[in-house]
């Protein structure tokens, strides 16, 4: 499975869901972890490792090709986690057109949801040629027991979008990670942030699969 994180705003934690996304997934089989994004934050987590390799190969691409290519960059590996560019380019269609599933993380407050319309628009652009593509929504960076916290999936409802049950809160213990190029699974594998971000990977995967059965007996 290719999955793309992608969002058209920066700070929403796009690639602290993908890092986390594909150290869940390479539980269960080898994991490429593509940084499409200019800024390259993927590849500076990585570093940031060390002398410790990470849990799945990750790699630099940014080139507006992905989609082409990606099937010949994903050979050998279960699943292929995409870390989108930042902005509705050329990369971040190729990127879509790449993916089978894309997930773009949302922070409840009133400009994020704005936002989110530009890549839901280019998602829907790119399902003109290739229907299987499938968007969930997720929101991320939550305020616990917050009223925008609470209102954003009436917020977000407008979209028509999948958002997932799961959601993640904003925790010190994310940015804690990321400078040390590690990951809540590994610091703190039974604390809340590793739990919320299992129950995010398990809901999309088990919603991706139930969109394959669906597909599959019509």
């Amino acid at each position: 499975m290719i999955i793309a994180c992608l969002n058209q705003k920066g700070g929403v934690g796009k690639t602290t869901l993908a890092v986390h996304l594909a150290a869940y997934l390479a539980r269960s089989g080898r994991v490429l972890l593509i940084d499409s994004d200019p800024q390259g934050s993927a590849l500076s987590w990585a570093a940031a490792r060390g002398d410790k390799a990470p849990p799945f190969n990750v790699m630099r691409y940014d080139k507006p090709t992905l989609h082409r290519d990606v099937a010949s960059l994903g050979q050998g590996y279960v699943h292929v986690v995409i870390d989108g560019p930042p902005r509705a380019t050329d990369l971040a269609t190729s990127a879509i057109g790449a993916a089978d599933v894309v997930l773009t993380p949302v922070q409840p407050s009133p400009y994020d949801v704005w936002a989110c319309d530009e890549v839901v628009k280019l998602v829907k652009q790119v399902q003109i040629y290739k229907p299987a593509v499938k968007q969930f929504l997720v929101i991320n960076r939550k305020i616990g027991n917050s009223a925008i916290g609470r209102d954003v999936r009436d917020a977000l409802a407008g979209f028509e979008v999948p958002v997932l049950d799961a959601s993640i809160t904003q925790r010190v213990a994310f940015a804690e990670t990321a400078a040390q190029g590690v990951t809540v699974f590994e610091t703190d594998p039974e604390g809340t942030a590793a739990r919320e971000m299992e129950a995010m990977a398990k809901e999309l995967l088990e919603r991706c699969l139930l969109y394959t059965s669906d597909a599959a007996d019509e």
